[in-house]
C-alpha cells in the first residue's frame, strides 16, 4: 500500500520539491500518502490530545520511536508545515530519498561537521515557522516489547536556541501493530493509539538547560508509554 500510493502522488511530490515555498504542498501529498497508505491497510491512527494545540504555532515535536509506522502516525497529525530530522541512511530508501534530499533533513551524527550543518539548516527551518518533527531517541530499540531509550540532547538545544515550544507525543502500541520495519513479527490491522501531550514553552530555559528540558519531556512522554486505551 506505501509502495503504491506513493507511486501516485509522486508526480506531485516531485513537482513541488523543488522550491522550498512550495513544501507546504509537498507535505499535503506526503499525508495523503501516509493516511490513504495507512487506511488501506487497516491502520487507523487515534489521537488522544491533552490540549487544544494551537498549529499556528512552530513546535518541535519530540515523541518515542518503535515502529516505522511512527513516520506515517505523525506524518497524520500535523496540521501545518513540517520537516524531519532523520538518520542519513534514509537517503538511501527510495521511498524516504526524495523527502531527505528536498524538505527533510538528513544528519550523520558520526561527523561532528556534518552534524553541526544539519543542525545549521533546522535552526534555519524553525526560524522559518517550519515544525521539526524529530525522534529523540535516534533508534528503535532491539528489545522487544521496546523500552524508552534515554534521549539525544540536540533537539532540546535547538528548541532553546530557536525559543520553539517542545511538543512531547507518546506513541503508544505501534509497535503491537508493526514492531520496527515487521520483518521480524510481521504487521497486523487495528487501531493505533498516539497521545499528544500539552506543548513544553522553552522560553526562559538557558542553553546550558537542556538536559534538564531533555528530562522533562522524557518523563512526560514515558508517563503515557502505558496509556490506557
Amino acid at each position: 500500500m506505501v509502495v503504491l500510493f506513493f507511486i501516485l502522488v509522486y508526480p506531485f511530490i516531485y513537482l513541488f520539491s523543488f522550491n522550498e515555498d512550495h513544501f507546504k504542498y509537498l507535505n499535503k501529498f506526503r499525508k495523503i500518502n501516509a493516511s490513504l497508505s495507512s487506511l488501506c491497510s487497516g491502520i487507523y491512527f487515534k489521537y488522544h490530545y491533552k490540549t487544544k494545540l494551537d498549529w499556528r504555532r512552530t513546535y518541535v515535536v519530540c515523541a518515542n520511536h518503535t515502529s516505522h509506522l511512527d513516520i506515517f502516525a505523525l506524518t497524520t497529525m500535523m496540521k501545518n508545515n513540517f520537516f524531519f530530522l532523520g538518520k542519513e541512511e534514509l537517503l538511501k530508501n527510495p521511498l524516504t530519498a526524495r523527502y531527505f534530499k528536498t524538505v527533510d533533513i538528513p544528519i550523520n551524527r558520526d561527523s561532528k561537521i556534518a552534524s553541526y550543518k544539519a543542525f545549521k539548516k533546522t535552526g534555519e527551518r524553525l526560524q522559518k515557522g517550519m515544525s521539526l518533527i524529530i525522534f529523540p531517541e535516534g533508534k528503535i530499540g532491539d528489545e522487544y516489547p521496546p523500552v524508552l531509550h534515554s534521549f539525544k540532547n540536540g533537539p532540546f538545544r535547538l528548541a532553546i536556541e530557536n525559543k520553539v515550544a517542545i511538543l512531547p507525543v507518546t506513541i503508544v502500541n505501534n509497535w503491537e501493530k508493526m514492531w520496527d520495519d515487521g520483518k521480524v513479527y510481521g504487521s497486523k490491522p487495528g487501531i493505533s493509539h498516539i497521545c499528544i501531550h500539552e506543548p513544553i514553552d522553552t522560553i526562559g530555559y538557558k542553553l546550558e538547560e537542556d538536559e534538564l528540558l531533555r528530562d522533562q519531556v522524557y518523563d512526560v512522554i514515558n508517563s503515557a508509554i502505558n496509556y490506557k486505551l
